[in-house]
């Protein structure tokens, strides 16, 4: 095996294990994460107004989170296209 196979490309090796696995994994926890502090903040402690605010704030870096993810996600994509390590869409 070479070291060129080894790093494979978009869908191959190490770069395709990350691309294919490693990160949506992450993107899943992270909208999981996401979903509970939803169900945690408004639904099951929907009458006090403490936790209401804690889940605004929670709520608001849970997307936060995720549009980072998407945007380091995007970059990395990108640099892969450019470099022509990965196959173009």
């Amino acid at each position: 095996m070479t070291f060129a196979q080894f790093v494979g490309n978009g869908t191959t090796g190490i770069i395709g294990v990350f691309n294919t696995v490693v990160i949506p994994v992450i993107f899943a926890f992270a909208f999981i994460a996401f979903i509970w502090g939803v169900v945690d903040h408004f639904f099951l402690n929907g009458g006090n107004e403490v936790k209401r605010k804690e889940g605004r704030y929670f709520i608001l870096w849970g997307i936060l989170a995720m549009v980072l993810l998407f945007a380091i996600w995007g970059v990395v994509n990108i640099m892969l296209s450019t470099l022509g390590i990965a196959p173009s869409p």
